[in-house]
């Protein structure tokens, strides 16, 4: 059965997830929905002819479709998730779910309601080391986990002039943490498999100063099961060529990756042995379209949904209120 999608936003994220869906055989973008008429039209070409709406409750009511993928601003999400759960549509919904805790108690209780499945746009769990090291990890290959440490910081090359809305926080929700650091705070999760308790965070606004927000974060967050994790995310600064993507020290060893191979360490064994496992490379953005497709055809959860969306919020959220307040937040105080 084919998939029929109505893509919501026809900006530039919206062109990897496009390209996702030309590649899936049971899946089409059958319908566009952009106020630029522009980036509407290029979008419906690229898909081959999809039916044009200027409108998302025009495109629900009239578009033929069976699922949206929602790639407008932040500040866009939650209004579009609802009408699009209302409207009984399946969500694929680029990050961040949405931006506060009100928000996210309207977007889960009309996924509930409607019996509709959602996907956050979470592509980086979709990378090989990634999903190794998290197979490993619950195999207790390396026992205990002591500390994590997850990592996305690039030079950024905003201006004043092409930065838009991600320069406001009203419409990005905060600063860099919420939009490029949301990729490690979810990763960071995802590794620990364990509930977050608290949260520490220092921000930073180094070098883009005509933001609202930081262009920079270092975020501490204590889980229940005793580890603790570091997120390190910016866009004001190359990292040194060292920088794992992600790591993790434990009772039994360690592991780390660039993004690309995976190695590790199993302490106590004679010859010492440092595996490096070569992973083939796989794009992010086609490998979520894909389960995004399978997960409604199968009736499957997909493996970040609304409830993990809410999870790294509230970790983003406390994590604003640590820095405001100069001090450890309780995310029971997150919490709605």
């Amino acid at each position: 059965m084919t998939i029929k999608i109505g893509l919501i936003g026809c900006g530039g994220i919206a062109e990897p997830h496009l390209n996702g869906y030309l590649k899936v055989e049971d899946a089409r973008v059958t319908a566009v929905c952009d106020v630029v008429a522009d980036n509407a039209k290029k979008r419906a070409e690229q898909a081959g002819g999809a039916q044009i709406f200027s409108d998302i409750p025009t495109l629900l009511a009239e578009g033929d479709i069976d699922a949206v993928d929602i790639c407008l601003p932040h500040h866009l999400h939650k209004g579009a998730i609802v009408a699009a759960a209302n409207a009984g549509k399946h969500i694929l919904c680029e990050k961040p779910l949405c931006l506060t805790l009100e928000e996210a108690a309207a977007v889960k209780k009309a996924v509930s309601e409607n019996g509709v499945t959602l996907m956050c746009a979470h592509n980086q769990l979709f990378m090989p080391p990634l999903k190794l090291a998290r197979e490993l990890i619950e195999k207790d290959t390396f026992g205990k986990v002591y500390e994590i440490r997850t990592t996305d910081s690039f030079y950024h090359n905003f201006n004043t002039s092409t930065m838009g809305w991600r320069a406001h926080r009203e419409f990005i929700g905060g600063g860099e943490l919420i939009d490029t650091g949301y990729h490690p705070s979810y990763m960071l999760l995802y590794l620990a498999g364990s509930r977050p308790v608290e949260v520490t965070a220092m921000l930073s606004q180094h070098r883009l100063s005509f933001m609202d927000g930081e262009d920079s974060a270092q975020v501490l967050v204590r889980f229940e099961n005793g580890a603790v994790g570091n997120i390190v995310t910016g866009w004001a600064y190359e990292p040194a060529d060292t920088t794992e993507r992600f790591s993790a020290v434990a009772e039994k060893g360690y592991l780390s990756s660039d993004g690309r191979d995976l190695r590790y360490k199993v302490r106590g064994q004679d010859p010492v042995v440092i595996n490096t496992v070569k992973l083939p490379s796989v794009h992010t953005f086609d490998a979520e379209i894909a389960d995004f497709i399978a997960c409604l055809q199968e009736g499957r959860r997909p493996v970040h949904n609304e409830d993990d969306g809410i999870h790294v919020l509230q970790v983003i959220l406390g994590a604003y209120k640590s820095a405001e307040e100069k001090r450890t937040v309780a995310l029971e105080e997150i919490e709605f």
